[in-house]
């Protein structure tokens, strides 16, 4: 089994891989404070919820936006096992010409995303990724990472807010949101948060393909895509578990 670790700066999410068939997929919270034993202790603990153990480890990739936790998910997963491990970063061959003004610049996860879309979907894309900061990725139909756009995540925009304004609460954003007037508080940030992402998302797609062309595939991942996706109006593919695809394809092409 090829074990994947994707670190967020919310979540670290854990995959495994047989035969190419994705066989147990868990998510930890982030928490910088941990040491490499208490991280391999959530990693054996993660596996064997799901039926696994670090003796089925044949290879691990690590990705990471959490330059203080890199070195210590690395120590983790070598505690777990001597099997090769591979670290998402400069002078790892991903197949992505990347075209932006630093190429090395570019975040693990971003190569990851763009990794997963190129494998399992055809160019030009564009790649929606909403966790703690929500990223727009342009991939043409040569293939080539074009750059994209950064806008804060919906619960950091939240937690900016509540924190500025008295009045209004800290919600929680997995909370469901079917009102597009809201009739309090509540209701109102769930809907400026939730649906207001989805209008950003439909108006960005038109400018993109505006510049992709119109036949571009639309794909969206991470924590919170499950909860706008469903208010777009324009055609999105939810794509959960891109990330750890793209992480696992990165290692194929490597070890």
């Amino acid at each position: 089994m090829i074990f994947t670790v994707d670190a967020g700066n919310t979540n670290i999410v854990l995959g495994g891989f047989d035969n190419d068939k994705l066989v147990f997929l868990s998510r930890i919270a982030t928490q910088t404070m941990l040491t490499a034993d208490e991280y391999a202790i959530k990693f054996s603990d993660a596996l064997k919820l799901y039926g696994h153990s670090a003796q089925d480890i044949d290879g691990a990739i690590i990705s990471s936006v959490v330059t203080p936790l890199t070195t210590v998910l690395k120590r983790a997963v070598k505690l777990l096992t001597k099997e090769k491990l591979l670290i998402v970063g400069p002078g790892i061959k991903t197949g992505v010409n990347i075209k932006i003004d630093d190429p090395s610049a570019l975040g693990a996860d971003l190569v990851c995303a763009a990794v997963g879309a190129m494998e399992k979907y055809s160019p030009p894309c564009i790649i929606f990724d909403l966790g703690t900061a929500t990223t727009i990725s342009a991939i043409d139909s040569s293939r080539f990472f074009r750059g994209g756009s950064i806008i804060p995540g919906i619960k950091v925009a939240l937690k900016a807010v509540s924190s500025s304004a008295a009045a209004l609460p800290d919600i929680n954003v997995e909370l469901n949101c079917d009102t597009l007037i809201g009739t309090n508080t509540i209701e109102a940030m769930l809907s400026g948060s939730i649906i207001g992402t989805a209008s950003m998302m439909d108006g960005m797609i038109v400018r993109y393909k505006d510049i992709l062309g119109e036949d571009t595939a639309v794909i969206a991942t991470g924590g919170l895509a499950p909860a706008v996706v469903v208010h777009c109006r324009e055609k999105i593919i939810l794509d959960e578990t891109l990330l750890i695809d793209g992480l696992y394809s990165l290692y194929k092409k490597n070890a």
